[in-house]
């Protein structure tokens, strides 16, 4: 996590938005890193049975994104769409190597 000078302490816009930036930047490494996770699931569910989409694992990652963003004080309903996305990405790029179910 980059060092972050808190939102109080930024007193201008140009100092918001370069916190802002960080994070951005942040989270885009954060994402990358989760992608070669996914490539890695990719590769072992073959070997396992598994296929791309599985309805019941789909639905408690979204359970405990909804969590999480509570205890951080984020919008569940905001979290959930967002990780829905990001889940949906994810299952295509399994099924380009899977193939579809």
């Amino acid at each position: 996590m980059p060092t972050l000078t808190p939102p109080q302490d930024c007193h201008s816009m140009q100092d918001l938005r370069v916190q802002i930036d960080k994070l951005d930047q942040h989270l885009i490494r954060m994402l990358a890193t989760r992608s070669g996770y996914i490539d890695r699931a990719a590769a072992l569910k073959p070997g396992e049975g598994l296929p791309a989409r599985i309805p019941s694992r789909v639905e408690d990652v979204v359970q405990k994104v909804r969590a999480n963003s509570s205890e951080a004080g984020m919008d569940p309903d905001l979290a959930e769409q967002l990780w829905r996305i990001l889940i949906d990405w994810s299952i295509a790029r399994e099924e380009r190597v899977l193939g579809p179910e």
